[in-house]
């Protein structure tokens, strides 16, 4: 009889255990795994808009509450922007000077939860300047994190391209999209 008991008791207490989850991952509302970003280029000329993009493999996880590990970095390969068709793709990375600056860099740090939404400071490295924001807020959508910021060619010392003789203008405001999906 006690063997019967013991038995049953070991049962429920396997069923029990199985089903609990990792106490590290009890309050996952501190956790956020990202496991891809992109980035958009958006912007308008004379004669229309247009949209660059990236997408980098990245993943990362990010402890909000924490001093342990409470940002990202990750390098962009600019030659691996798409602008939709290959004349576009030229004129972006000589304008951007692909040849001297390859690579560009971004870093997210000090996100904190903010109105369901987060709240961070990011910086951009890209030519050789870096464009830093404080209290960009970061949308928090189901299965992503979004975030906007306007930029000038002249901000990062570029003159917006022109095609035609002056005739196609791109203007010099942009906007910098990037999202950070979530696992």
């Amino acid at each position: 009889m006690n063997k019967i008991k013991l038995t049953v008791m070991g049962l429920v207490l396997i069923l029990l255990l199985g089903s609990a989850k990792p106490i590290s991952f009890l309050n996952d509302t501190n956790t956020i795994i990202i496991n891809q970003i992109q980035i958009e280029i958006l912007g308008n000329s004379t004669v229309g808009k247009y949209t660059c993009s990236n997408t980098l493999a990245y993943r990362d996880t990010i402890f909000l509450n924490s001093a342990f590990k409470n940002s990202l970095k990750s390098e962009i390969i600019m030659d691996d922007f798409d602008c939709g068709n290959r004349i576009m793709n030229k004129d972006m990375k000589t304008t951007i000077k692909v040849s001297k600056f390859p690579k560009s860099t971004v870093s997210i740090t000090n996100i904190k939860s903010f109105n369901g939404n987060y709240k961070c400071n990011m910086s951009f490295k890209i030519t050789d300047k870096t464009l830093t924001y404080s209290n960009l807020i970061l949308k928090n959508n189901q299965q992503s994190l979004d975030g906007v910021v306007a930029v000038n060619f002249s901000d990062i010392g570029l003159e917006p391209p022109t095609k035609m003789g002056g005739m196609i203008k791109v203007k010099d405001e942009f906007v910098i999209h990037f999202i950070l999906y979530k696992q």
